[in-house]
């Protein structure tokens, strides 16, 4: 019962760790005309996907958007309140909690690897945060989904090398320190048995 517990705690501790993560990531950030900002925070989400998987990692986002919600300023460039979910960047918002189970479904379905984590932080990370992002931008923006699309190319580049980042930082935390992927975890387990 005690162990339960003590698994409990550890689980809310990494939570809000990565949640913390994701915030502090989001002071990094360069405005864009369009209201969708180059930040660093889908760094934190990519991490928090490789990292605590498809259960925990969601839990971290949506403990950064409720934050957002209560107005705290959390989001790119300081920005919080009920606002952020009716403008541009509500669907990117959205996708950031879908890419992190993506991403944590992805890694934890065998080995960790370098090329599992690559395909993860891409698939989940970049694709599934486009998906939902450029349709609800161009819906609050009142312009063809096609243009919107088309003008997420400038950001492919930066999102490409968070990618790589995380998938440099997830391989050297799993050599470092397995225990950061929870106890009782497989990927724990292979982490500790092998980071290739």
């Amino acid at each position: 019962m005690n162990d339960g517990r003590n698994d409990l705690v550890r689980d809310l501790a990494r939570i809000a760790v990565f949640a913390a993560l994701i915030v502090v990531l989001g002071t990094v950030t360069i405005p864009l005309p369009g209201g969708v900002p180059i930040t660093a925070q889908t760094l934190g989400v990519m991490l928090a996907g490789t990292v605590l998987g498809p259960r925990r990692a969601p839990l971290a986002v949506l403990l950064v958007l409720v934050l957002a919600a209560v107005g705290l300023p959390v989001l790119a460039g300081g920005r919080g309140g009920l606002g952020v979910f009716v403008g541009p960047t509500a669907g990117y918002l959205l996708g950031w909690v879908l890419g992190a189970v993506v991403i944590g479904l992805i890694v934890r379905s065998g080995p960790l690897s370098w090329w599992r984590i690559g395909l993860a932080t891409v698939g989940g990370g970049i694709a599934v945060v486009y998906l939902c992002g450029v349709p609800v931008q161009a819906l609050v923006l009142g312009v063809d989904v096609v243009p919107t699309a088309l003008s997420t190319v400038a950001f492919l580049p930066g999102d490409l090398l968070k990618a790589a980042a995380a998938t440099v930082l997830t391989l050297t935390l799993a050599r470092a320190y397995p225990p950061a992927f929870g106890s009782g975890d497989a990927i724990a387990e292979r982490a500790q048995a092998r980071a290739v």
